[in-house]
């Protein structure tokens, strides 16, 4: 019985770390995919304005 809370324990631990860890990684790929679309618009904006012009739009849908 011991051994199975230990091993539980230790799991959501190892868990919590993992989520932290990776947590912005689909925002972070989300950015630079909006980013790289944003350079094919009729009038593209530089690589500062495209990146808070996506993370202004990703964040405001979470």
């Amino acid at each position: 019985m011991k051994v199975k809370n230990i091993l539980t324990i230790i799991l959501i631990i190892i868990g919590i770390y993992f989520i932290f860890n990776f947590r912005d990684h689909n925002f972070k790929r989300s950015i630079d995919a909006c980013i790289a679309g944003s350079q094919k618009l009729d009038q593209p904006m530089t690589i500062e304005e495209a990146k808070k012009f996506c993370e202004e739009k990703i964040m405001s849908k979470k």
